[in-house]
């Protein structure tokens, strides 16, 4: 945790910030749709690419950045969830929050969240699972933007596999789930688009490679896509 309170120090920001855009990142995003195990790709990507690096420069983030936006907005972590649900509040309890000292807007929020993100983006060697990082992340020079997708029914599977739902309760939760994230991705950028898949330079059906494959799959695409101009600029 104490590495994500260093984005929020503002002579460290300033300090990434000033870099030359020539030398933003390494960073990869992996968006998915739900139930296609990106955490545990994201794991294994990190793993592979320190071992190949042989240095732990590599890490992956995902529900962490939560905490530590909240402690930059001195709320709780169930305000910033909000934002990243697309859950809206009601009229009285924002009169109450205001009243209380309390209120923090959406727009205060979503400004929080991208800074962070950017920063973080912006001093690599970072892989973002979710959290509107593909749509953050579009202006880095060395990046690596990555989907992951799946049939319908294999998702509802696996859901209902690792979740312990029926078959419907996984079948809503993946379709309101899918909602959110596509709301959230667009939330970042200029302009809502109709699809997303322009974001992306690969999507991958995890229905046919194994967590494995994918994993060593990203790693000859980061090396591939990004690697050597990151090796050359050392």
């Amino acid at each position: 945790m104490s590495k994500f309170l260093d984005y929020f120090d503002s002579r460290h920001r300033e300090l990434i910030l000033s870099k030359s855009s020539a030398n933003d990142g390494p960073v990869i995003t992996i968006s998915r749709q739900t139930g296609c195990d990106a955490r545990q790709v994201a794991e294994k990507v990190v793993d592979l690419l320190n071992r190949a690096g042989g240095t732990p420069k590599w890490r992956w983030v995902d529900k962490d950045i939560i905490y530590a936006i909240a402690k930059e907005l001195n709320t709780d972590t169930q305000r910033v969830e909000t934002f990243y649900k697309g859950i809206e509040f009601s009229s009285m309890s924002e009169m109450i929050m205001a009243f209380s000292g309390g209120y923090i807007s959406d727009l205060k929020v979503k400004k929080t969240i991208k800074d962070v993100v950017y920063t973080m983006a912006k001093e690599g060697y970072i892989v973002f699972v979710g959290r509107g990082g593909v749509s953050i992340a579009q202006g880095i020079t060395d990046s690596l933007h990555v989907r992951l997708i799946a049939p319908f029914y294999w998702r509802v599977s696996n859901v209902m596999r690792k979740k312990n739902m029926d078959i419907e309760s996984a079948e809503e939760y993946i379709i309101e789930t899918d909602r959110r994230r596509f709301n959230l991705i667009a939330a970042f950028l200029e302009k809502k688009p109709v699809n997303i898949d322009y974001l992306f330079d690969v999507c991958i059906n995890r229905h046919s490679f194994s967590i494995e494959d994918i994993s060593k799959l990203l790693v000859s695409l980061y090396e591939t896509k990004v690697g050597k101009h990151v090796a050359q600029r050392r």
